[in-house]
């Protein structure tokens, strides 16, 4: 509706700041891969993505069951073109990851990629299809140690869970914890399990942090992590909702300060 925070259209006014700051002067430009649903079904299951491709506004009367079992509804509402804009944003994203795999390119944006709070059986946090550990499972094809990044205010619970048995993929989370703050995850004492033992950290931060404070915390657990993990490629996820004055955020960041 109106009032939901999560407008694919924002999409447009993203891609004319690149162009009007003159950016894709800068970069290679490409129209992105749609994916499929065997693309989205690498991490999601099947009957979750067949839900996505099959529900609309017109029919979702008929699905009643399933936006309960999928948790599509409030915060993930069914809306037109809703596979479509899923199929694009994650095709960006695996598109990206091929690049990267196949050295086309050392570093790959999708403006509109990023969800990551997206579970294999349903949506969550605005979230539909996880782009990120799709694009991430694509890049441990030809990588032996990914080291994702996540700025966003909330904790990345999507791309955690999905990597937490794994020591391929090192997580780390720099986010708001507490409060009954959304989604609820990411305490300090979440580390992994398994394989993936002591390869998942995060961070909880104070509400109000600026950007000294939050590059002092930054720089040297980053530092450390690259230190001792030696990634062979990072992924970063740039949550917009850190910068100060965002409507569903808490903290205190300038555009400099968060870039």
């Amino acid at each position: 509706g109106a009032g939901h925070p999560m407008k694919p259209h924002r999409l447009a006014l993203t891609h004319s700041l690149v162009l009007h700051y003159g950016l894709y002067k800068k970069m290679i430009v490409f129209k992105p891969y749609q994916a499929s649903q065997h693309d989205m079904c690498r991490f999601h299951s099947e009957d979750y993505i067949d839900f996505l491709q099959r529900v609309s506004p017109n029919n979702m009367q008929g699905f009643t069951k399933s936006l309960n079992a999928f948790n599509v509804g409030d915060d993930c509402p069914v809306f037109p073109g809703l596979f479509e804009f899923c199929s694009r944003y994650t095709g960006a994203s695996l598109q990206g990851a091929t690049q990267l795999n196949n050295k086309i390119c050392d570093i790959a944006i999708n403006w509109a990629g990023g969800l990551h709070h997206a579970k294999k059986f349903e949506a969550s946090g605005f979230c539909y299809v996880n782009d990120i550990v799709i694009g991430i499972l694509e890049l441990l094809k030809y990588h032996p140690r990914v080291l994702y990044i996540d700025i966003d205010i909330h904790h990345g619970d999507g791309v955690q869970e999905a990597f937490y048995l794994t020591d391929r993929v090192m997580t780390v989370s720099f986010h708001k914890y507490g409060n009954y703050f959304f989604p609820g995850t990411g305490d300090m004492y979440e580390v992994g399990a398994e394989s993936g033992r002591y390869y998942c950290l995060n961070v909880p931060l104070r509400d109000g942090i600026d950007d000294q404070s939050y590059k002092h915390l930054f720089q040297p657990v980053i530092n450390q992590v690259v230190d001792y993990y030696q990634p062979t490629c990072i992924v970063l996820q740039c949550g917009a909702d850190s910068l100060g004055c965002d409507r569903l955020g808490c903290f205190n960041l300038s555009i400099r300060g968060h870039g």
